[in-house]
């Protein structure tokens, strides 16, 4: 059963939306539970948005480069936020 599960998880697709502070635009994306946030980078280079020298957020703690969506627990609807580094 697990496997299955694992098997079904590539399939799954998470709605959420990046908050760009500096723009006050928020920003529809659609991702895997196994998308790091190098992905989400990516993601949003090809809808025209620099994430260069910006931070991702989430629950208020800072989301490492390699961490996957899963690891994050960013779920269907959330709200990420990406903000310049200090």
């Amino acid at each position: 059963m697990e496997t299955l599960r694992r098997g079904l998880s590539r399939w799954k697709r998470y709605r959420i939306k990046v908050h760009l502070a500096e723009e006050d635009l928020l920003l529809p994306l659609t991702v895997r539970p196994t998308d790091t946030v190098m992905d989400l980078r990516a993601l949003l280079v090809r809808q025209g948005v620099t994430s260069w020298k910006k931070a991702f957020h989430y629950n208020a703690r800072l989301l490492g480069e390699d961490e996957t969506v899963k690891e994050a627990k960013i779920q269907d609807g959330s709200v990420v936020l990406l903000i310049a580094d200090q």
